[in-house]
């Protein structure tokens, strides 16, 4: 695909096929995404690679123990909750997504499966763990780097054919993802990345999020017309 035709028709993948992703493939996309621009050049990021029976001990772990009701332990900031337009978009996107997987309003059991969904990384058969390098917690260019090459990373594996949903309920169990990923001490756990073939016939694979015009996000300075 060209450039424009992958930016457009990407869409976030919620439902995945058990096939298996070749490492091969992987390390070919994360070549690419690694092309990413950082501050200063300091590429922060690094990747930790899941699949197979340590990722289903990591789904397992994670939804135990929000089920348990242990406090969440993400180690990237999480801010305060959204409000105002940025409610109403989140608020948006998930009524969107309800629609198409037929979750009623007051259908608590499909409801918390949905969310327990994002524990289990979606089900995909790879997760993506994206780190950064503790020295550099400190420096808000870090996060913003790091948000460069996942954006790249997703946009790669599409361009290949590979589904991706960016998402933080992959890591709020972080003592779980640390154990069972093996992820070094120096390390921060910033987001997760489920990644896999995605499957056409899961309903929310179809769900496109509206966005907002370039009217209403840009404002030019100094140009004639």
């Amino acid at each position: 695909m060209k450039y424009d035709e992958v930016v457009r028709s990407r869409r976030s993948t919620r439902g995945y096929k058990k096939d298996p992703v070749p490492r091969k493939l992987i390390e070919e996309i994360l070549e690419l995404a690694m092309r990413a621009p950082s501050s200063m050049n300091t590429q922060p990021w690094n990747f930790y690679i899941i699949t197979g029976e340590p990722l289903d001990r990591i789904r397992k772990g994670n939804t135990e123990r929000m089920v348990a009701g242990v406090p969440q332990s993400r180690e990237f900031r999480t801010g305060q909750p959204f409000a105002g337009i940025h409610r109403e978009r989140q608020v948006e996107v998930a009524k969107q997504l309800f629609g198409a997987m037929g979750i009623e309003r007051d259908n608590k059991e499909k409801r918390q499966d949905w969310v327990l969904r994002g524990f289990r990384q979606f089900d995909a058969p790879v997760c993506v763990i994206v780190t950064y390098d503790k020295e550099l917690a400190d420096s808000d260019d870090t996060a913003f780097d790091c948000g460069a090459v996942t954006t790249a990373l997703v946009n790669a594996a599409w361009s290949r054919g590979l589904g991706c949903v960016i998402n933080s309920q992959g890591i709020m169990q972080s003592p779980v993802v640390r154990e069972h990923a093996g992820i070094a001490d120096d390390q921060v756990i910033m987001k997760a990345i489920a990644l896999g073939w995605p499957d056409d016939d899961f309903p929310a694979n179809a769900v496109v999020s509206n966005r907002k015009s370039v009217e209403e996000a840009a404002t030019f300075v100094g140009f004639d017309d």
